[in-house]
């Protein structure tokens, strides 16, 4: 067994966006997804709606060995997997003094929630241009600004939960950002509504969008049309 790749605190995340092939096979899909939540792995499968990718995998893990053995099952089961991200789960740092359980809840989130089966995955990043740089701002002056933003996400209390996952030199863009809403327009109001806030307006520069819906492996498996070999 190799050495446990475990971050110092919280969890790995893996986003697998997949296509089913012609040799997919949803029990060994099943057996791949069972073995891994049996050595503690979340598994969040989602129907993904669009020409993207037929389906969606949001894996949680303290090993990033086990995230990489569940993405080999997967492909090994005939699913193709067309996009990703990588991140890791954190507490911000402008988020140093909300309560222990508050960390928590960031550092390992229980997903998914009950209740909210709209799903939406986007990366995104500060800009570091000539005009607007995030990271020329003082920590005073950026956090004022993510304290207005996160003002503004906190109206959706409820009906959106935003899991916001770092992936500075993992990946592509800076964070990722997974929402689960209780329905599809809680989803656009929240994006929309949080855009004018200056943290986004002047500064955030974003990456594709996938929308779907959180299911049961069961109706996901179903819906893409992925069924027993």
């Amino acid at each position: 067994m190799s050495e446990p790749a475990t971050p110092a605190e919280g969890l790995g995340v893996l986003h697998l966006f997949c296509r089913v092939g012609p040799l997919a096979d949803s029990d060994a899909v099943q057996a791949v997804v069972g073995a891994a939540e049996t050595t503690g792995e979340q598994v969040v499968p989602v129907a993904v709606l669009g020409h993207k990718a037929d389906l969606a995998f949001m894996v949680l893990g303290d090993d990033l060995w086990r995230l990489r053995g569940l993405q080999t099952g997967l492909t090994e089961a005939g699913l193709e997997v067309v996009d990703s991200y990588v991140s890791l789960t954190e507490v911000s740092e402008y988020a140093a003094d909300i309560p222990d359980e508050m960390k928590e809840a960031r550092l390992r989130p229980v997903l998914p929630p009950e209740g909210k089966p709209a799903w939406c995955f986007y990366p995104m990043s500060k800009r570091r241009g000539e005009q607007s740089n995030w990271f020329t701002l003082s920590f005073e002056e950026r956090h004022d600004l993510m304290v207005e933003h996160g003002a503004s996400g906190r109206k959706f209390a409820g009906r959106i939960l935003q899991i916001v996952t770092a992936s500075t030199g993992v990946d592509d863009y800076e964070w990722g950002v997974t929402l689960f809403g209780q329905r599809p327009d809680d989803i656009k109001d929240v994006v929309y509504t949080l855009r004018y806030d200056e943290a986004s307006a002047v500064y955030a520069e974003f990456g594709p969008f996938y929308t779907g819906v959180v299911g049961s492996l069961d109706e996901v498996l179903d819906s893409v049309g992925c069924r027993a070999g």
